[in-house]
């Protein structure tokens, strides 16, 4: 499996095939949509995508929360490629990215499900499980160095 991982544009075609799978593996199962106005508050935000060729397999954004903190969001991989290295090679990109921009702190609200996947990336539970999106959650975080 040959996974190239890149930033990509926001509103251009690879964009739009991001929102299709993020829709199909964070939203679908839980019978939500995004809204025009959660994707158009996306613009100013990093999008980085895995391809296997032209096939868009995985996805994650990254916000800057202030000139220290990015908030890492929307992490999927299509079911074919999940257990396959794709996501902790997005997350491992995104934390590059975050060094080389001068960031020292990475946040998320991992679902429940996914908080082990993010320990065995270095990052820690801070505070109580939460509800979001009708599913329980933790925040996490990791500081500099990230990789």
């Amino acid at each position: 499996m040959n996974i190239e991982i890149k930033q990509i544009a926001f509103g251009g075609t690879e964009h739009k095939k991001e929102i299709e799978l993020r829709h199909k593996i964070l939203r679908q199962p839980l019978g939500l949509q995004y809204t025009q106005e959660q994707l158009d508050s996306e613009k100013d935000e990093f999008h980085f995508a895995a391809f296997e060729g032209d096939k868009l397999v995985g996805c994650l954004l990254m916000k800057a929360i202030d000139n220290k903190e990015m908030k890492m969001r929307q992490v999927a991989v299509d079911e074919d490629y999940q257990g396959k290295g794709v996501g902790k090679a997005l997350v491992l990109f995104s934390e590059k990215f975050a060094t080389e921009k001068g960031f020292s702190l990475i946040t998320l609200h991992a679902r429940k499900t996914a908080a082990p996947f993010y320990e065995k990336l270095g990052y820690k539970i801070v505070g109580n499980e939460f509800t979001e999106v009708t599913l329980s959650h933790f925040k996490m975080k990791k500081e500099r160095p990230f990789v």
